[in-house]
């Protein structure tokens, strides 16, 4: 028990520190090319958080274990929008850039649309769907710095210090870099061991599953938020959730799909129909939109926001557990 608690520890340490130095990282570089810290959030510092949604899908999808593989994205971006998201929300409500939010906003609801399509159709993922989604991750990635290049933000520049300007650019990489790889092997620490110190404190494994395999694979979005939020980077943290909740889609699924094609698992039903179908896709749009339109009509965040999807999110987990 000793081995996996120091371990446990050992993870957490890993996702504070490389929290911290990605966000560094990242910022570095917003400064540095004049790029809206939204946008940065919403590619670079997004990939980065998404690792171990990744490797956890890429693992269940070799081992054709397909309840993991569907529910981790969806799972995932209820829990970064409703929790994490919610969280930061809550705590310092912030002004967004409407111009820098709507393309990734819009890229998400278009990525979920065409899942929820065929997940309601046809019930089954097939491989040339997966190529389609790692299609739309390349191409949101190509559109994206191309809107970086045209419209350079020079407000993100007048904050820039003459320190971060004589920094030399490969530290700004080195830092995402290693940041990134911290974040991605503390995460993996905390699972494992988590999960080993809870089956044997004898919690059930459903209840492991939920908590710790769902929540430890979005703890670096977790820390990368309360990083970004202590700094003062809100748009930064704002952009990564909303980057990460796309790329749970278009990267995460498109990558398991790609590897091994599934059928959508029913696990469980509300009147003889699929529980996922009928709760987790319409909570996971419900969410996205509670956070995302209000924002992109009035140009701010509001504690509401936080403070209501924080409640859909104590709902909604209680319903994993109640059903």
């Amino acid at each position: 028990m000793l081995v996996p608690v120091l371990l446990f520890i050992l993870g957490l340490v890993l996702l504070i520190k490389g929290g911290d130095w990605f966000v560094d990282g990242a910022v570095g570089l917003a400064h540095r090319f004049h790029m809206p810290e939204l946008l940065i959030g919403a590619t670079v510092v997004s990939i980065g958080t998404t690792l171990p949604e990744v490797m956890v899908s890429a693992q269940a999808a070799i081992a054709h274990n397909s309840g993991i593989s569907y529910g981790n994205a969806i799972g995932s971006v209820i829990c970064n929008t409703s929790l994490i998201a919610a969280l930061t929300v809550a705590i310092r409500p912030s002004g967004v850039d409407k111009k820098a939010l709507r393309l990734p906003v819009a890229a998400f609801f278009l990525a979920a649309f065409i899942y929820s399509l065929i997940a309601y159709t046809t019930g089954t993922f097939q491989r040339w769907q997966g190529i389609m989604f790692l299609t739309m991750f390349l191409i949101y990635i190509i559109i994206t710095v191309r809107q970086m290049k045209k419209n350079p933000e020079a407000a993100d520049a007048s904050d820039n210090s003459s320190e971060e300007k004589e920094k030399p650019v490969w530290q700004d990489i080195a830092l995402l870099a290693v940041g990134a790889v911290l974040i991605a092997f503390g995460a993996n620490l905390l699972v494992n061991n988590g999960t080993l110190i809870a089956e044997a404190l004898g919690v059930p494994s459903s209840v492991i599953g939920l908590t710790m395999v769902a929540l430890g694979t979005s703890l670096p979005e977790l820390v990368t938020a309360i990083t970004a939020l202590i700094k003062g980077h809100s748009a930064l943290s704002l952009g990564n959730i909303i980057g990460a909740n796309l790329f749970n889609i278009v990267l995460v699924s498109g990558a398991a799909i790609t590897i091994s094609p599934f059928a959508i698992p029913v696990e469980k039903t509300i009147n003889g129909m699929n529980a996922s179908l009928v709760v987790d896709i319409p909570v996971m749009f419900a969410v996205m939109a509670i956070l995302t339109i209000p924002s992109l009509i009035k140009g701010k965040l509001s504690r509401w926001q936080g403070i209501l999807l924080l409640c859909i999110y104590v709902c909604f987990t209680a319903f994993q557990f109640i059903h």
